[in-house]
């Protein structure tokens, strides 16, 4: 991998790790799209660990809190009721999903879940998830002509059940074209929270799992055609966009509608559709072999 490509890949990494749009596939797309190798999963996964460095920094109050009253937590009994403690149990329980089918599809992960055709069918599925979501959002926030304004939740709400089920939102985006921001805030649309509480817990969420899969491909990196230096530079490039991203798009959905990346999502996966299908572009265009 040279520089010029290890500087494009991380800014597509910046760029779409926080929108819900899917970072692995962009990823993937970019390089089959430019002809050059597929970055690969490894390269994914360690890249994911500037954004989500980003993340620890513009949350760092959030987490210091969360983090500090769990600790305390675990020696006091009477801290276990509060709030911030019970976000830090939550997160873990959160976590459990993508951690078990991780391990459980690494196969997959790294060859049959990379064709294109399976990111173009979960780009288009996917967005019209969203949509729904974002249009049951939208009509309990605005109520209407018969229906009067209902209530969302907002983290202080969030039931081990709920954390449980965003978790195994979370664990869809193994699949590139989900988007783990993407199915995470969906799934807490559904399940009746605002907007703003959806994407926090969506992001705070993301932080172990992002981190154990850095962690655990750091073992593959600087194989192949992807070596130690390009990794580490897009890494630092993911995660000076990634700052910058994540605080437009937290202002941007508090009072935004996701209908503008629904549409993205269904016409890029419609556009690949028609790629592959008239053979301009090789399923597994990238590949090792192809």
């Amino acid at each position: 991998m040279s520089w010029f490509e290890s500087f494009i890949l991380g800014l597509v990494q910046g760029l779409t790790e926080f929108l819900p749009i899917s970072s692995s596939a962009h990823l993937r797309l970019t390089a089959a799209f430019a002809g050059w190798n597929d970055p690969g999963p490894a390269f994914t996964a360690i890249t994911q660990i500037g954004t989500e460095a980003a993340v620890i920094i513009y949350f760092r109050k959030d987490i210091a809190r969360i983090v500090s009253a769990w600790c305390r937590s675990l020696f006091n009994k009477q801290l276990r009721g509060d709030h911030d403690a019970k976000m830090g149990w939550l997160v873990i329980v959160g976590s459990i999903p993508i951690g078990v089918l991780g391990l459980t599809l690494q196969d997959a992960i790294d060859g049959p879940f990379r064709d294109l055709r399976l990111i173009a069918t979960t780009l288009v599925v996917l967005g019209i998830v969203l949509a729904i979501a974002d249009r049951l959002a939208a009509r309990d926030e605005t109520g209407g002509r018969h229906r009067a304004v209902k209530h969302r939740k907002g983290l202080d709400e969030l039931t081990t059940r709920d954390g449980l089920l965003y978790g195994i939102c979370q664990a869809m985006a193994l699949v590139p074209g989900v988007s783990r921001s993407g199915a995470t805030i969906s799934g807490g649309l559904f399940l009746g929270y605002t907007r703003e509480a959806a994407a926090r817990y969506s992001f705070l969420l993301a932080i172990p799992a992002v981190l154990a899969s850095g962690a655990f491909e750091l073992k593959d990196a600087g194989q192949g055609h992807v070596s130690w230096g390009p990794t580490i530079f897009a890494t630092v490039i993911a995660f000076v966009v990634g700052y910058a991203v994540i605080a437009w798009f937290m202002r941007f959905i508090s009072t935004r509608s996701f209908m503008p990346f629904v549409y993205y999502r269904v016409l890029l996966g419609l556009v690949l559709f028609a790629l592959v299908g008239f053979d301009v572009l090789s399923p597994h265009a990238g590949e090792s072999g192809d």
